[in-house]
């Protein structure tokens, strides 16, 4: 309901004065000042004088009416409707009209915008009624004022000038008292009465009226015309004749104001009760403030504003850092401490204050010493102790140098992570390690934006708050194992990180300052380095660590696991004594890997079956020889894969390189009848699919030279499969063995049981070179291998194999297939 218009309709019964004189009241308090020809349903008394009735006590309208147009509004039966008439063919129709004397049509425009209104713009059904008063100003509209009387229907259109006449049909409402009429009003009445309570500007009186409507088409009328509807609506109740219908939809469209009107009550409420809670806690503070000064206590919240500008003046920050931090002090001296932007505000000043801003170590720069640590910490790793020692020589030269972006490359077990805890120690550093492996989200590394709740900075910044120093070792751990989806590329934000023209001015996206990241030694580890994106690779100093040799792991074994072992379990020397040929039993039985992880593993189990002895009193002291390992570790895990490749044509065995170390490979093939076709299996990636293609491609090629009957490929169908068949594989150095096995399968020969393999063939046979050489050498000696066909183009790299390594091998060297076949098959 319009609270404005809420009290605008009349029936025709005569109206007791206390009623009279209440709307008269209301009237005083509403206002009612119409739109040129459009409705304001201001509750207006008239003159009882003025009603034309017959003997049956009803109004006798004329056949033939004239017409007044008006827009935006729907006049209904019993409403007094004041009315600004300014069209030329309105007040053509006023000049024709006596107040109190004459009868006019309202019919409401279907389109408001159109001035000059014909018949077809204008509704069918209207509102006969009587004009109660005429007022002519000097200047401006003629103010009318009209009593809706009854409904008409136009019947036949006269004349449409000077102004709109027509013949109109009156229409009588029907209205058959019923049970379920009687509710209905009972129902309609108590809703209308709890929109009037809900409604602003509205008096609480304004019910009496709604309550003395007996007759139900009035009480519709009434309702209907204060309705706060579309016009459409409003006309479709007009042209409802049936006074039951029209008061259900009636009480439909009161039930949804209901509803409006509820519920913004309702949050209203809410509102008021926060802002009351709001300046209850303020008058509080307010007084608290009061009486601790009458107490001569501090104000807590001053004196915690007084801390924070401390620590900013004691962070030494950079000058537009510190005047940034000093306005958000400000800012968070004028907040409220109930805001939320308060914990916000002082959550980042915290962080800046806290950030090692210019806090930093001072490098130990005795090359010598460092070198001790080095040695100390770890065997071997002679290129790495060397870079180290380099980077130390050019900081005691240039102290303002720029730190190197280092990255370790190698299987896993060999000591990445370690060396980088060494490097720190022997610089005197402090350490910072994280874990990239697995991170999905830009964010990690950058931070979040502070528009977020809970938000952080990254995990750059955050480990360097932890260890208070602006120039630690930082260690990257798991380069290759970053993932990326659509919350951003982790691997690209830290092309800014790992960059020394960049990283002097490094942007979190929490702090929104330069940080200077050029004093930190950042190292990254990787097991191998095809997942790392070229830009992060190229902004690196990539240092491969391979794996170590059956010697390098007893050394490292005597040397660094087994005190630590024996330590750990609390043995000494004395009672627990672990022999070499021990140590050597475990690394072929029992691991089969480049590092010396598992090896660890292995003798902390050894250490484990001693103290549980000595813990019983069984024995006081132990020294493990080899036949103890069998006892305390069970079987033996891995025996020499000789015997897997003898006899049998068709099989050959490849060398290849993994993440974890070198691997050893049987190619196998086999032919069964068919048109020809290849199979492929063994879960091997596309690389690997296309070196099978080529070496088929190759061996169809060259059958007359390899005495291979023609028809042998249109006969058969041929199947190559890698074990294990869980375990997936991809690379191209495999082609020379898969090469190889198809024409040992055609040619009925076995390959030589004691010769590995591995290269990289093309379509005209060549042999090009292959990486992993040390993981594939170290692999090969250790199943057992005498000979190992390598490239011609990798003899270059043999001299950075081990001696040890290259001990009881021949290394046989080929530039093309041809040269291979005559090695592994003996063909001339």
């Amino acid at each position: 309901m319009s609270p404005k218009n809420l009290i605008g309709a009349f029936y025709l019964n005569p109206m007791p004065d206390e009623l009279h004189n209440l709307l008269l009241s209301i009237d005083n308090l509403l206002n009612g000042a119409a739109a040129e020809e459009s409705a304001g349903f201001d509750p207006y008394l008239y003159d009882e004088e003025t009603k034309r009735i017959d003997n049956n006590n009803e109004f006798v309208l004329p056949d033939i009416i004239g017409i007044l147009p008006i827009r935006n509004a729907v006049a209904f039966p019993g409403t007094v409707t004041p009315l600004a008439i300014g069209r030329k063919r309105s007040k053509a129709l006023l000049a024709d009209t006596e107040p109190n004397e004459s009868i006019i049509g309202l019919l409401t425009q279907r389109d408001s915008e159109t001035d000059t209104p014909n018949f077809d713009n204008l509704y069918s059904v209207g509102t006969a009624a009587s004009v109660l008063k005429i007022t002519k100003l000097p200047h401006g509209p003629v103010h009318i004022l009209v009593h809706g009387i009854a409904r008409f229907r136009i019947v036949e259109k006269i004349t449409t000038k000077p102004y709109l006449k027509a013949k109109i049909q009156p229409l009588s409402t029907k209205v058959k008292m019923t049970k379920k009429l009687r509710a209905l009003i009972v129902s309609v009445r108590q809703t209308a009465n709890r929109v009037i309570a809900l409604s602003p500007n509205v008096p609480e009186d304004a019910s009496v009226l709604l309550e003395n409507i007996e007759d139900p088409s009035a009480l519709a009328d009434f309702l209907a015309a204060n309705l706060n509807v579309e016009i459409g609506e409003k006309q479709q109740l007009l042209e409802e004749l049936d006074a039951a219908k029209r008061l259900e939809r009636i009480s439909y469209i009161l039930a949804n104001q209901l509803d409006v009107l509820e519920l913004s009550h309702k949050i209203q409420g809410r509102v008021r009760e926060s802002v009351e809670k709001s300046q209850r806690e303020y008058f509080l503070q307010e007084q608290l403030k009061v009486i601790q000064s009458e107490l001569g206590q501090k104000d807590l919240r001053t004196e915690e504003l007084k801390q924070i500008g401390q620590n900013i003046a004691a962070a030494t920050m950079p000058k537009k850092v510190e005047q940034e931090a000093l306005r958000e002090l400000d800012r968070l001296s004028k907040i409220p401490p109930a805001s939320p932007e308060y914990s916000v505000i002082r959550t980042y000043l915290d962080w800046v204050c806290e950030l090692p801003w210019s806090i930093q170590t001072q490098d130990r720069l005795d090359i010598n010493k460092a070198q001790r640590v080095l040695n100390t910490d770890h065997y071997d790793l002679r290129k790495v102790k060397q870079r180290i020692l380099e980077f130390l020589a050019v900081r005691k030269l240039n102290p303002t140098g720029k730190s190197p972006i280092l990255c370790f490359v190698g299987p896993p077990g060999v000591g990445k992570t370690s060396l980088g805890k060494s490097i720190a120690r022997a610089m005197g550093r402090k350490f910072v390690r994280i874990s990239l492996g697995g991170i999905r989200d830009e964010a990690d590394i950058r931070g979040h934006r502070r528009t977020y709740i809970g938000a952080l900075p990254g995990r750059i910044l955050q480990e360097l708050r932890k260890c208070r120093s602006r120039n630690p070792v930082f260690m990257l751990d798991e380069l290759d194992k970053i993932g990326s989806d659509f919350r951003g590329d982790p691997a690209s934000a830290l092309l800014e990180v790992l960059d020394p023209e960049q990283n002097v001015s490094f942007s979190d996206h929490y702090l929104d300052q330069p940080f200077d990241l050029s004093g930190v030694m950042f190292i990254g580890t990787a097991n191998y380095m095809e997942p790392v994106p070229p830009a992060l690779k190229d902004r690196m100093e990539i240092i491969e660590l391979p794996g170590y040799t059956e010697t390098e792991k007893l050394n490292i074994a005597k040397k660094y696991l087994i005190p630590r072992q024996i330590k750990e379990h609390g043995l000494s020397k004395k009672i627990c004594t672990i022999k070499d040929e021990t140590i050597l039993a475990i690394n072929r039985g029992f691991t089969r890997e480049a590092g010396v992880r598992n090896l660890e593993r292995n003798i902390a189990a050894i250490c484990r079956a001693v103290a549980t002895e000595i813990a019983k009193g069984n024995k006081r002291r132990a020294t493990i020889t080899k036949k103890d390992t069998v006892t305390i570790l069970g079987p033996v895990q891995f025996e020499s894969e000789l015997a897997l490749r003898t006899g049998i044509p068709g099989v050959a065995t490849a060398l290849a390189y993994t993440p974890v170390g070198g691997e050893l490979l049987f190619i196998e093939s086999a032919s069964m009848p068919g048109k020809g076709q290849l199979q492929l299996t063994g879960q091997i990636g596309d690389v690997m699919k296309e070196s099978a293609q080529t070496a088929f491609s190759l061996v169809k090629a060259n059958a007359t030279k390899l005495n291979i009957e023609s028809e042998r490929f249109s006969k058969f169908d041929y199947h190559i499969h890698v074990p294990a068949g869980a375990i997936p594989k991809d690379g191209p150095s495999a082609g020379v063995a898969m090469f190889t096995s198809l024409v040992s399968l055609l040619l009925g020969k076995p390959t030589r049981p004691d010769i590995a393999m591995t290269g990289e063939i093309t379509l005209r046979g060549l042999v090009l070179p292959i990486g992993g050489l040390k993981e594939k050498i170290l692999a090969a000696k250790q199943a057992g291998i005498k000979t190992v066909i390598l490239p011609a183009r990798n003899k270059k790299d043999l001299p950075e194999i081990p001696k040890e390594a290259q001990k009881d091998l021949t290394f046989e060297f080929v530039k093309n297939t041809d040269d291979a076949l005559k090695i592994i098959l003996d063909t001339h």
